[in-house]
């Protein structure tokens, strides 16, 4: 059987209104909670959850990946923080 075929055999299980709601979350949230937020949706299908996932969400495969890792890792910021200390745009001089 080929990868085509068995991601056909992933059925649809969310209505398209929810799938929307699903867009509209992930559009209003910062960066790192996108790749979370990702993360723990493709984690519920398993095989070729990945690529559901990221075609209702319109991320990449890559921003999904990184969000698992960050799971794995379990690294925490401190409150009001979106990236660790030193991450982000350098400030010029």
């Amino acid at each position: 059987m080929t990868a085509e075929k068995k991601r056909d055999l992933i059925q649809d299980p969310y209505a398209n209104e929810v799938k929307e709601s699903m867009r509209k979350f992930y559009n209003a949230l910062p960066e790192k909670e996108r790749r979370l937020y990702a993360a723990i949706e493709s984690i519920k299908f398993g095989y070729g959850g990945k690529k559901y996932i990221c075609d209702i969400l319109g991320c990449t495969e890559k921003t999904l990946n990184r969000g698992l890792e960050e799971l794995q890792k379990d690294s925490e910021l401190p409150p009001g923080k979106q990236r660790h200390e030193g991450g982000g745009k350098k400030k010029d001089n």
